[in-house]
């Protein structure tokens, strides 16, 4: 990709968390910057509103002139478009460039030192506070995140005075294998994606994959116990890092209560004391000792790092408090695999044990309920009562007897409702005066109901 001679850029799928960053990216570069995306959102209109053109009709003929000039376009797309698309097939046929995503993501970090964060959950909260920790610092960095942080209301920062790069490394469609890390952080590799890898095994031997394309002169900062076999080039270091038991990097004397999370950051050249959690839920610790090992690795002192965890406010849809009284409390979470939910789940009944949690779940993709029905149902479990909403399908289209009842009839809780999205908001108006805790979870388009939820339960 020679960039010097590329002057417009035209995304296929724009609206996307990931694709979205890149277009603010080269727009803040001068390039012009265009795109196609399904349905309007707050984040394509954040888009238009920074100018970028957006239309949502796949239609050749609103791609913009000088869009279609084939020496001087660059095409990204994302894999979430259907082959068949027409915009994509009129790039195609008519010679453009066309990458991916993360083919992108990956010349920048040939071009940058890439700190990428990989793992089947994780990655956008510990990518966030990482990205965090080095903006409030001396030390600086760009980031490319897979949420909106709400500290910078971006999911992109841009540096002219740093070469580090922070990137959510994406292991669908093994996205991740374009990238050649100066440094990575693997947060976890239960399996998931089994429409593309096929068995639990192969997903490893991706993650197994994607750290012999780390630097010689860079390391692997690895959580502790992962089955994984690392293939580091001669020279690149591995650490090991975890919340529960004495690794490389590890958390001791943690402090849990009158909501706040308080530990001390142990690391292989001392201790950071006091370490408070800006986001204050468990999960939040094991995130947090991953990105500050990183942080540290790079330069950042142990008071920017005490400051920078302290100060960091999440991404958003990443355990968001939307009510938090005394009477009630909702919080929306982007979990959407097994141990996503277990983790967040766990997290709500540490944070309050003696209330009454309510989990409203709606199940994304056909393919991960068909393959982890039972251990979303074992998760599940955990709450006190559960709302499962109708499958999210994204990018898929429906498989014959795949639906929300193989979950629902392998969860254990006495009460337990199935209902269509639909039918929410007139079932929490008519037991708004039950609900203590609520925890809306999932990947789909459930985030939209988060705010009418809201609005029922603050008049109850």
């Amino acid at each position: 990709m020679e960039m010097q001679k590329i002057t417009s850029v035209y995304f296929v799928g724009v609206g996307g968390i990931g694709m979205s960053a890149l277009a603010r990216y080269f727009e803040a570069k001068g390039k012009h910057v265009a795109g196609y995306d399904k349905t309007p959102s707050d984040l394509t209109a954040a888009l238009i509103n920074e100018g970028i053109r957006i239309h949502y009709m796949g239609d050749v003929a609103l791609i913009p002139a000088d869009c279609k000039q084939v020496d001087s376009t660059l095409v990204v797309y994302t894999p979430a478009i259907p082959e068949t698309h027409a915009e994509l097939n009129y790039f195609r046929e008519n010679g453009f460039t066309l990458m991916k995503r993360a083919q992108v993501l990956g010349e920048i970090t040939r071009s940058e030192r890439g700190l990428c964060v990989a793992g089947t959950h994780g990655k956008t909260t510990t990518s966030s506070m990482l990205a965090h920790l080095l903006k409030q610092s001396h030390v600086d960095c760009n980031a490319f995140l897979g949420g909106i942080l709400k500290n910078y209301n971006s999911n992109l920062m841009l540096s002219d005075k740093s070469d580090l790069a922070v990137i959510e490394a994406d292991e669908f469609d093994r996205s991740f294998h374009w990238l050649n890390p100066y440094m990575a952080v693997i947060t976890a590799v239960d399996p998931d994606h089994l429409d593309i890898y096929g068995t639990p095994e192969a997903y490893r031997e991706s993650f197994e994959h994607f750290t012999s394309l780390i630097r010689p002169d860079g390391c692997l900062v690895m959580k502790k116990g992962l089955q994984l076999q690392p293939r580091l080039p001669k020279g690149a270091k591995l650490y090991t890092y975890s919340a529960t038991e004495e690794a490389d990097f590890f958390a001791r004397n943690i402090r849990i209560g009158n909501g706040d999370i308080v530990f001390d950051f142990v690391t292989p050249t001392g201790c950071i004391e006091d370490v408070k959690l800006g986001v204050p839920v468990k999960v939040n610790i094991e995130n947090g000792v991953a990105a500050m090992a990183l942080a540290q690795l790079n330069g950042v002192t142990d008071e920017e790092i005490k400051r920078g965890m302290a100060s960091f406010a999440g991404p958003v849809r990443r355990f968001d408090f939307h009510l938090k009284r005394n009477d009630i409390v909702l919080l929306d979470d982007y979990a959407h695999h097994p141990a996503e939910l277990k983790a967040s789940i766990q997290s709500v009944k540490e944070l309050y044990p003696d209330k009454k949690i309510t989990g409203i779940f709606q199940p994304h993709l056909y393919t991960r309920t068909r393959d982890f029905a039972a251990d979303f149902a074992a998760s599940l479990s955990l709450l006190d009562e559960l709302i499962l909403l109708d499958i999210y399908p994204a990018r898929e289209e429906p498989i014959p007897g795949v639906t929300s009842q193989l979950i629902f009839d392998q969860v254990t809780l006495k009460k337990k409702r199935m209902i269509k999205k639909e039918e929410l908001l007139d079932l929490v108006k008519k037991e708004a005066a039950d609900f203590q805790v609520v925890l809306m979870l999932g990947a789909g388009n459930i985030d939209r109901l988060v705010e009418p939820v809201k609005q029922i339960l603050e008049k109850r």
